[in-house]
């Protein structure tokens, strides 16, 4: 499942993860995302997330994210590949 920027920045109160480097996080990042480590957040997924609730991953391209979002899924959650990664978001601001 993958969402565009367009449609992600319409949902209200969405959580959003990126998990890109806390360094990269810091530089900028979408509005309103958390930032979790891709390896912790594979690793300790109970720990961030929940069944019940649906997640909008990205990392700088899209494609860990897609990769990340495959994994979380196949866990029983509810997760969307932001197509593009943050590098989308970038160009839709210019």
């Amino acid at each position: 499942m993958e969402i565009t920027i367009n449609d992600l920045l319409n949902i209200k109160n969405a959580h959003i993860i990126d998990i890109r480097t806390k360094e990269k996080y810091n530089d900028n990042h979408i509005p309103g995302a958390i930032n979790i480590d891709y390896d912790d957040l594979i690793n300790n997924h109970s720990k961030y997330l929940n069944k019940n609730d649906k997640y909008y991953l990205y990392c700088q391209k899209g494609i860990t994210s897609k990769t990340v979002s495959q994994i979380l899924r196949a866990y029983g959650y509810t997760i969307y590949n932001v197509i593009g990664g943050y590098e989308s978001y970038v160009l839709k601001r210019m």
